[in-house]
């Protein structure tokens, strides 16, 4: 190629970046809503943030009339050989912006406490995430997102997000962008968030535009942009987006092939971040990837989930038996291409749905415990050609059990325990306030035995400092009394500590308004009244 071809290149290339940041700096003088920028730690929102700065450092200082807040969402779960680097990225953009005179903030967004992953699946027992119920991208990123740009727009009327999307990054991404688009508007409307707009200055890039602008321009803040070229080669995929708007979180896909996600998504079947990691010499990491497989492993294990949800609604899923070799099989469906199961129908219990309760009454079995004893529930449905066909159904699944909670937060300590993280040696894979929080919901849910302290203290050899208030309220002589008595008067144990815990809940209160509808709630709880 010739000197005179490459010239040309870089001076379109040049002239198509300086066109973009008179844009950016044309939209920012358009009206006197603050920005709240998106930073990931990835390379498109590294991208808007660099051309956001460099186009505020370039205007006059009597221009400069509005306030840009550069966010990063910390979902407490993110891969940990990134997380310190964000942090570091963000300290650095502060620093230089206060050097340069620039109106930027650069700030962390965090779920609150009582949202986080943790306690979300080792206290409340919610399964952990997968495409149908992917419930973490709302708790974990769009929510504590839409609360910083809430207090903004409380505070300022109306509040502009600068985001790092792209067109060119999927065909569902640029139908949703164009959707949400005006022509002729330099900003569109946020769906769902009243009072904020979206700007997405680099939603013409190609993914060549992308890499030639952070290679070529040096970080104003002084990263190293061939550094963060290395990661995504490491990693081998992509980013996960700051994600602000519920209605286009689906067409962000899932963050658990991306480079910048959630070290423990098991929303996909392989988390190729960490494998390609790991494979270019991340070796220390393989025991979060070990333990991202485990937890995906038993997230439909039967044995370990409850067999009501939170609230004690029982339900039933139809379950498909097949004949092979004039045998009949129950088919356990498996996600993906992994190999259906098929177990024989002689291994279940068959009953009537009126038989259901008397029978787990006889043989004292709890739906809240840990085990799967292969009931089947029968019924005659009627088609509409008037024949009969049997139907067979199943108890439908709930939150994992305490016994199962028990067991991820154990493994999940000895993981923290023994992580040998290079740069931080105290990393932290579960927060001391989240475990106050899981704590007192598992005491809450009727852990009256107080677990978690002495768990911590077998796992960790040390202890830390419980909160006093929490403590049971029964030593385990007065919980096994409470056990023989339930028993002797055919009365749910479990219905028990709820109420009392229900009663604890609401005492020291003049006014004890909601007392009476908590119990009835749990008095009503449908796997009480199969």
């Amino acid at each position: 190629m010739s000197k005179g071809i490459i010239s040309n290149l870089l001076d379109k290339e040049q002239s198509f970046i300086r066109d973009t940041k008179e844009y950016i700096k044309n939209a920012y003088k358009e009206d006197g809503r603050p920005w709240v920028v998106g930073y990931s730690g990835g390379k498109d929102s590294t991208v808007v943030v660099q051309l956001v700065f460099e186009a505020l450092d370039e205007l006059h200082k009597d221009e400069l009339h509005k306030k840009v807040y550069v966010i990063s969402s910390d979902t407490l779960v993110e891969t940990p050989l990134i997380i310190n680097s964000i942090n570091q990225t963000l300290r650095r953009i502060q620093d230089e912006a206060l050097l340069r005179n620039l109106p930027i903030e650069t700030h962390k967004v965090k779920p609150i406490m009582s949202q986080s992953f943790w306690v979300n699946i080792i206290g409340k027992g919610y399964p952990s995430p997968n495409q149908q119920f992917r419930w973490c991208t709302d708790r974990l990123k769009i929510d504590p997102a839409n609360q910083f740009i809430k207090d903004k727009v409380s505070s300022f009327g109306e509040v502009t997000m600068v985001l790092g999307v792209r067109e060119d990054e999927s065909a569902t991404r640029g139908n949703t962008i164009r959707s949400h688009s005006v022509d002729g508007k330099t900003f569109m409307k946020h769906s769902t968030l009243s009072n904020a707009f979206v700007y997405a200055p680099i939603r013409h890039f190609t993914l060549d535009d992308v890499w030639d602008y952070l290679l070529n321009y040096p970080s104003p803040w002084g990263d190293d942009n061939h550094e963060l070229h290395k990661l995504y080669q490491d990693s081998n995929s992509g980013e996960c987006p700051l994600i602000v708007d519920s209605s286009t979180k689906e067409s962000a896909g899932s963050c658990g092939n991306s480079r910048f996600g959630c070290w423990v998504c098991t929303v996909v079947n392989e988390d190729k971040a960490l494998n390609g990691f790991i494979q270019s010499g991340h070796d220390w990491m393989k025991p979060l990837l070990d333990f991202r497989n485990w937890l995906a492993s038993i997230r439909d294990d039967r044995s370990m989930r409850m067999k009501h949800r939170m609230k004690g609604q029982v339900y039933f899923n139809t379950v498909k038996v097949e004949e092979i070799d004039g045998k009949e099989f129950v088919l356990i469906p498996k996600k993906s291409s992994r190999a259906k199961d098929l177990i024989p129908i002689d291994q279940y219990t068959i009953l009537e749905k009126h038989e259901l309760n008397p029978y787990l009454e006889k043989n004292n079995i709890d739906l809240s415990a840990n085990g799967d004893h292969k009931i089947l529930v029968k019924e005659t449905e009627q088609t509409l050609d008037g024949k009969s066909v049997l139907k067979y159904s199943q108890l439908g699944l709930g939150p994992y059990t305490l016994e199962a909670r028990k067991e991820i937060l154990k493994r999940l300590l000895i993981v923290q325990r023994d992580l040998q993280h290079p740069d931080d040696p105290s990393f932290e894979l579960i927060r001391v306030e989240e475990l106050k929080e899981i704590r007192k919901i598992w005491f809450q849910k009727g852990d009256w035995e107080d677990q978690i302290p002495a768990l911590f203290s077998e796992v960790m050899g040390y202890s830390i400092d419980w909160e006093l208030n929490d403590r049971p309220l029964f030593d385990k002589e007065q919980i096994s009394d409470l056990e023989l008595l339930s028993e002797q008067y055919k009365v749910n144990i479990n219905t028990i500590k709820k109420l009392v815990s229900i009663e604890k809940e609401y005492a020291g209160y003049k006014v004890r308004r909601g007392l009476m509808d908590e119990i009835g709630k749990a008095l009503k709880e449908d796997y009480l009244h199969l």
